[in-house]
């Protein structure tokens, strides 16, 4: 092969080389989200195996243990009463979360803005946070309004710190740099929170939504332990200590699996949103290439 052939072959290879490269990274992406699915599946099909089969090999009653079958038999036949008590709870759940991250991003917005308002604040949004609900829920039923409400409030108070802390954080680890830079060039404090801090801040603010998303859920079925809500109006926890009182063992298991499942919603929710909002920027939820 003469020298003018030899060059001619070489970028043929390498542009050869540049097709077959992407491929590369997607094929392993798509191998890793089907294990990202079928692993937590398969372990799941595992255990519920296991489990049906020690129920039925030892013959353990269902007031002790039921099995996986008899509860999804349960949870069929129970299902308007569970579903309904369950959106009770999912409804102060979500009010709950909302009015926390309004009030906790706008409280982290001025304590960043003025640090004589974090001086004052933030100490006691720290005891709030730390004060267990528990203790506190008997208080809040006796001077709320309704017992919804004070099942809101104490949904709320779990919620809020996460939101605010996080928050705040994301507005103080601005790169002071960036700011200076900002300073330079004359932006306002206006335009300097909203196009420097705030989006900084996001993958802060967003961390603290899902966590404050599922302690929103554990509050509220705290608060109605707490409250012992019966009739039309109770939600999920009061389906759990109804079936306990009453021996109902396979309905106490399917109320959990509902709690359960509509934790894991909340979390794939909140997940899904942090990765919409952070996909194209931040190096959180970029695809790396190598």
């Amino acid at each position: 092969m003469t020298t003018a052939e030899t060059a001619q072959a070489e970028p043929r290879v390498a542009e050869d080389e540049d097709n077959e490269l992407p491929l590369a990274p997607e094929a392993e992406s798509l191998g890793g989200r089907i294990a990202r699915i079928a692993v937590p599946l398969g372990m799941l099909a595992l255990l519920l195996t296991v489990w049906q089969a020690y129920v039925t090999v030892f013959d353990v009653p269902h007031y002790i243990l039921p099995s996986p079958i008899r509860i999804g038999q349960t949870l069929a036949t129970d299902w308007s009463m569970l579903f309904a008590a369950l959106l009770v709870t999912l409804r102060i759940t979500v009010l709950a979360l909302a009015i926390a991250l309004v009030g906790g991003v706008a409280i982290a917005i001025i304590m960043a803005q003025s640090r004589w308002v974090e001086l004052a604040l933030y100490p006691y949004a720290v005891i709030l946070q730390v004060t267990p609900i528990v203790a506190i829920a008997p208080l809040i039923l006796i001077y709320a309004p309704t017992t919804q409400s004070a099942i809101l409030i104490c949904a709320w108070i779990v919620a809020f710190f996460p939101v605010l802390s996080n928050t705040t954080q994301g507005l103080r680890s601005t790169d002071h740099n960036l700011l200076n830079l900002f300073e330079l060039y004359g932006a306002s404090r206006r335009q300097t929170l909203l196009f420097l801090q705030l989006p900084n801040a996001l993958p802060y603010f967003l961390a603290g939504l899902r966590i404050a998303g599922g302690l929103s859920l554990i509050a509220a079925v705290v608060g109605e332990f707490a409250a012992g809500t019966g009739g039309r109006n109770a939600g999920l926890a009061f389906r759990l200590l109804e079936a306990q009182f009453r021996l109902n063992i396979p309905r106490l298991f399917a109320a959990l699996v509902l709690l359960s499942m509509a934790g894991v919603l909340i979390f794939f929710a909140t997940s899904l949103l942090s990765w919409l909002l952070l996909r194209k920027w931040h190096e959180s939820a970029v695809r790396r290439e190598n």
